[in-house]
């Protein structure tokens, strides 16, 4: 059964954009579900199908969003052994390792986070979002490792879905880039579009694109005669776009060790450790971790953060960088 929300737009609500109108009026439903509705379609803007939710509403527009029931799953379970950092009726949060998606997409629609959560979970996810991502709030990259949560139902995700579009959520990341950021530590603001040379790319925008905040922090730097320079950094996201990091670093010079997609292919080192070389061309992912994550439960509106250590891939090449001048 549809369940269709009815919307008249009031003087004071002119000009405001129609998914924080619908938003405002509902606030039951997050504005990232809204959003998500509109783009798929569901809503009646004067009678007609309108697919843009920044669309600007005037006195005495009619909406009709439709809520549709939850699609039924024809997810395949995946018998993948998931690392469980924390766990209760509302919500898991995940350690995930590099290597493996978050949710199904073209080319891989059985090994993911997204395919082991139905095999652990069962019918135990939230369904606001399509059907290849019950469950999932955010992600992280495939070759991105580290913590992510999950919701085990709508309200929960409903409540994440706020938090993270008021950018309440505390997200730290860890990276090793090649060079030294200058200033050491600072803000990068800028806005990410989808790059106009290849779709699969994200690039900063000038004139178009959407804000994205990066607060980083220089935590190490190595640099000696037998390698080439590198910083360890400490990334926090005011943001959360597609790619925002891995584009922020490059967007600075300072391009992500092991970054396949944003490496400056012009980069060249003639002087380097022979067993730290090795290391590096060994490493099938970027040198991204989702080390911690921190937001107030859904339920009981207690403050929960998580940590996570480096993957021993990761840690390997800080130890090999720290130990190279002794």
């Amino acid at each position: 059964m549809k369940n269709i929300i009815n919307l008249i737009v009031k003087n004071k609500d002119e000009l405001d954009r129609v998914d924080v109108f619908i938003s405002k009026k509902q606030q039951s439903i997050s504005r990232t579900r809204i959003k998500n509705l509109i783009l798929r379609k569901k809503l009646k803007f004067n009678n007609k199908t309108l697919i843009d939710p920044s669309k600007k509403i005037t006195y005495g527009d009619i909406l009709n969003l439709e809520i549709p029931e939850p699609e039924k799953t024809s997810i395949k379970p995946y018998d993948y052994k998931l690392d469980i950092v924390y766990e209760d009726d509302d919500l898991l949060v995940l350690n995930k390792p590099s290597g493996i998606a978050v949710h199904p997409g073209p080319g891989n629609y059985n090994n993911t986070i997204v395919n082991a959560l139905i095999n652990y979970c069962g019918k135990n996810l939230s369904t606001i979002n399509d059907e290849l991502r019950p469950g999932i709030v955010h992600r992280i990259d495939k070759d991105t490792s580290g913590l992510i949560v999950v919701a085990k139902n709508n309200h929960t995700h409903e409540n994440l879905s706020k938090q993270f579009e008021k950018h309440s959520i505390k997200r730290l990341y860890q990276s090793l880039v090649w060079g030294k950021l200058r200033p050491s530590s600072g803000k990068i603001e800028t806005l990410i579009k989808r790059s106009s040379k290849n779709r699969q790319l994200m690039e900063v925008g000038i004139l178009k694109g959407k804000k994205a905040i990066t607060n980083y922090k220089t935590l190490e730097i190595f640099e000696n005669t037998k390698t080439p320079t590198f910083s360890f950094v400490e990334c926090v996201l005011e943001t959360g776009r597609t790619h925002q990091i891995r584009v922020h670093m490059s967007y600075k010079g300072n391009n992500i060790l092991g970054d396949k997609k944003y490496k400056k292919k012009f980069k060249k080192f003639n002087k380097i450790d022979k067993e730290l070389e090795k290391i590096i061309l060994k490493l099938n992912r970027h040198f991204l971790h989702a080390k911690m994550i921190g937001f107030i439960h859904p339920s009981t509106g207690k403050k929960l953060e998580f940590s996570s250590n480096l993957p021993r891939e990761l840690e390997k090449i800080l130890k090999k960088l720290r130990n190279s001048d002794k």
